[in-house]
């Protein structure tokens, strides 16, 4: 062999190294990214769990029997029953806040500005968290088909993540009703 067909091979062999070093770093930020969308994620949940408790706390709520069980089960699921549990928390302050008998109380609207205004907030970051987590785990799955991850075993041990589905649609709540008196 000449010298240049040495210089060759180690070449080629160097940048296939490169291109492997390249493929473990960013599977690396991968699962580093779906790691950090799952923490924002829990702390979503977290706020709307919070803002639900703070809303049946200010005790303005007529279905907040049903309500706080909701919220109850999600306190104590365990992590591979929680989608349902937070699923159900969903359907209920749906049904809750957008009932006939919640929306035609303009005192009760008055008395629960704040606690709405965080609820309504917390649901839409769930949805916002959820979507990043599943666009994050997409991409991870994705990266991890490739022919070459597999057959090299570029992943290592790291397990392969799932997504997270729940209905996660906010209730509408409609613009609070201004009285003659609201600035």
């Amino acid at each position: 062999m000449t010298v240049i067909a040495i210089l060759g091979v180690l070449l080629a062999l160097v940048l296939f190294g490169f291109y492997l070093s390249w493929r473990a770093t960013r599977l690396h930020r991968l699962h580093h990214r779906v790691d950090t969308a799952r923490a924002a994620l829990d702390a979503a949940l977290s706020r709307r769990l919070t803002a639900v408790l703070d809303l049946l706390d200010a005790d303005g709520v007529e279905e907040g029997g049903e309500l706080a069980e909701a919220a109850r089960a999600v306190g104590t699921a365990e992590r591979d029953r929680r989608d349902l549990a937070e699923s159900t928390l969903s359907r209920v302050l749906r049904e809750s806040l957008e009932s006939p008998e919640f929306r035609g109380s303009a005192e009760r609207w008055d008395g629960l500005r704040s606690q709405l205004t965080e609820v309504e907030a917390a649901a839409k970051g769930v949805h916002m968290a959820r979507t990043f987590y599943n666009d994050a785990v997409s991409d991870t799955r994705l990266a991890r088909r490739s022919r070459l991850v597999r057959m090299l075993r570029i992943a290592g041990t790291a397990p392969l993540p799932d997504y997270f589905e729940i209905d996660d649609q906010p209730p509408r709540i409609p613009l609070l009703p201004i009285g003659p008196d609201t600035p």
